[in-house]
């Protein structure tokens, strides 16, 4: 299992797309975030007293999930675009084994480059918005680091669920589209569903899944860990589909 997380972390820094994705998430991820935070003022002035700044300073999340889902997708669709998983699965006949190591590599990463996000995304984002004669929050007010941390771990859930799409679907812009319509056509359109759906909307990212990344109590999501583990338990489900399709189908 080692030499197989240590093939696969060598794959995946020997790709530009790698460090292109990566730099890209840095500089839109935190530009939004500068965006965001230079126009506190008026979104301090909408939200009243359920004002959130450790909130606002996060909202590059939106996005940087987006980008960080192509990282994860990449893991495996830029194997099956090439005809590299032919070789890497002769060489590793345990198709499991595999697909463990590049969920490892990713997950890795995904933490690593989405906490770091998380972290400087807060630096940046609260003297901007104290500069504006808004509320601020600091690290060591309540819930302030556990919503940075949150924020970390939130991003690195999707890369793994790009993954496990990835995995199933074999193709770069079939796993990307349907990640698209997770993150972002679902919770567009969550008003439309029947009631008996809403319970599911609780662990669904971008909303449920995200509510931990907040300081200020949303009556609606009480439990906000609950909330992102639930996502947590979503994504192990969509890469046990992952892991048995592509020990049963051919490469």
């Amino acid at each position: 299992m080692s030499r197989a997380i240590v093939a696969e972390w060598i794959k995946l820094r020997s790709l530009r797309s790698t460090w292109y994705t990566l730099a890209c998430l840095f500089v839109v991820g935190l530009g939004i975030t500068t965006l965001a935070s230079n126009s506190a003022r008026e979104a301090y002035a909408d939200a009243g007293a359920g004002w959130d700044p450790t909130a606002h300073s996060l909202t590059a999340y939106i996005v940087a999930q987006l980008i960080i889902g192509v990282l994860g997708t990449l893991v495996v669709t830029s194997e099956f675009a090439t005809g590299l998983m032919r070789t890497t699965l002769t060489v590793t006949p345990r198709r499991h084994r595999v697909l463990a190591a590049k969920v490892a590599i990713a997950a890795a990463v995904a933490v690593v480059a989405g906490q770091v996000l998380m972290v400087a995304a807060f630096l940046i984002g609260q003297p901007l918005i104290d500069r504006q004669g808004v509320p601020n929050a600091g690290l060591g007010d309540p819930g302030v680091l556990r919503a940075v941390l949150a924020g970390g771990l939130y991003l690195a859930l999707i890369a793994l669920l790009a993954v496990g799409l990835g995995t199933i679907m074999r193709a770069t812009a079939g796993a990307l589209v349907t990640l698209v319509g997770i993150i972002f056509l679902v919770p567009a359109l969550a008003g439309l569903f029947p009631s008996w759906m809403k319970g599911m909307l609780d662990f669904w990212p971008t909303i449920g899944g995200a509510a931990a990344l907040a300081t200020v109590p949303n009556p609606d999501f009480p439990h906000p860990w609950w909330n992102l583990a639930g996502l947590g338990l979503g994504v192990a489900g969509v890469l046990a589909v992952a892991f048995v399709l592509l020990r049963r189908r051919d490469v």
